[in-house]
């Protein structure tokens, strides 16, 4: 009989990880805890579980495969359960680079990527950034590099580290999945529990639990932020909190680039990712900029530094369980900072601003979901030498598919005005 395998959550990880075991010969079924998958395989003969309960339906199979999304707990079937991160690492022929923390995985893990290629090297760059792991598996060899951009889910069971671990500030997040605040430092410390000396630590001194995480580590530690004099003006992307991204991107590269021209040329390359502090267009002489990506209200705080102008920033959405005192301190003594307020968590933002002594004349609470009215507000509320801000520091999902969604309808809407 063939090995059954079955794949725990059905979404881009899913996906891959299916198309990954089916090619290997494996009979694989998909398990989500949805009614219908409208983007289920178009083979009718594929087995599907579906629904709330099927997750407890999966004794049964040899291999259980789990979906970064899907919390451990959710599968309690021992050896069975595998993760796609924990696939990749263990079959991966290739030097790993594994980038986490609660902001700027991405932009640290772009950097990298482009100082490895203004070397010469020929780079993967996937995870939690958009491209699955497994999908990209077959095209990586042995002298290639691997840039990982690691998630608490993606590292909730890590088996294997990274050679080059890369921890950022970790501050609260992810709070309606993870247990507590325990939890969430636990799954990132994962991603140096299987160093060894002869792997590579780069943390963020600066940050409490990043620097508790190094203490316990194996492996031989590099602390960033470093001086940056000599490399600050070849960035192009804006803002302090991207400095200290460049640092931590030439901590990680440091045994594969020694050549410092070639340093300053991959970050002057690099012009940023989709939806983080995105220039779009000027209107009216106000500048919009798309940083979708901010589900988090301390990503907000750093969007709202990389500018002196007049600003009018979005916030909102789903709410994660996030504190926004420290926005809301934060907008409270910025007195060119305007702020819309929507989506389900509006009323707590509001609150919080309030709290503050945020002034009411700053605050405008808008119930629509009407993404165009809330944009053409911003408008309004701008003043010419300005921008505004697309950062809202919460979750997308109660008025758009994911941040790729919010930030491609913003930019949509923006390029109408």
């Amino acid at each position: 009989m063939d090995k059954t395998v079955v794949v725990a959550g059905y979404g881009i990880e899913g996906k891959a990880a299916y198309e990954y075991y089916l090619s290997k010969g494996y009979s694989v079924a998909i398990a989500d805890e949805r009614l219908e998958l409208p983007d289920a395989p178009e083979a009718k003969e594929v087995r599907t579980i579906l629904g709330p309960q099927s997750f407890s339906k999966l004794e049964d199979f040899d291999l259980i495969i789990r979906s970064p999304s899907i919390h451990p707990s959710k599968l309690p079937y021992g050896k069975k359960v595998w993760s796609t991160t924990n696939e990749f690492f263990k079959e991966c022929p290739a030097h790993i680079i594994g980038v986490t923390g609660t902001k700027g995985k991405g932009t640290t893990s772009g950097l990298i990527t482009s100082i490895l290629q203004a070397a010469g090297k020929t780079v993967h760059l996937v995870g939690n950034i958009g491209t699955p792991s497994l999908a990209e598996l077959s095209k990586v060899k042995a002298d290639d590099m691997v840039v990982f951009e690691l998630s608490s889910f993606q590292l909730w069971d890590l088996k294997k580290s990274p050679h080059v671990a890369v921890v950022l500030g970790i501050e609260p997040d992810h709070l309606d999945v993870h247990t507590d605040m325990d939890d969430y430092v636990a799954a990132k410390a994962n991603i140096t529990t299987h160093q060894s000396a002869d792997d590579l630590l780069v943390f963020n001194r600066n940050n409490v639990v990043a620097s508790s995480i190094a203490e316990k580590s194996q492996a031989r530690k590099m602390p960033y932020p470093t001086d940056m004099t000599a490399f600050a003006d070849a960035l192009v992307i804006p803002g302090a909190h991207n400095i200290e991204n460049a640092s931590a991107a030439i901590a990680a590269v440091a045994e594969y680039v020694t050549d410092l021209a070639i340093v300053r040329n991959g970050l002057a390359s690099f012009e940023g990712l989709p939806h983080r502090i995105k220039f779009v267009r000027e209107v009216a002489g106000v500048k919009y900029y798309d940083d979708s990506y901010s589900s988090a209200p301390t990503a907000s705080i750093a969007a709202l530094k990389s500018f002196t102008q007049p600003r009018v920033i979005l916030l909102g959405g789903f709410d994660k369980g996030a504190d926004y005192t420290e926005l809301a301190a934060y907008i409270a003594h910025e007195a060119t900072v305007k702020t819309i307020v929507y989506g389900a968590v509006r009323e707590r933002i509001a609150a919080d601003l309030r709290r503050e002594s945020v002034d009411e004349a700053r605050i405008t609470i808008l119930p629509t979901t009407d993404f165009t009215n809330i944009i053409k507000t911003a408008a309004e509320l701008s003043e010419p030498g300005g921008v505004i801000l697309l950062s809202p520091g919460c979750a997308s999902f109660d008025m758009f598919r994911n941040f790729t969604d919010r930030g491609e309808q913003f930019v949509r809407i923006v390029e109408s005005l």
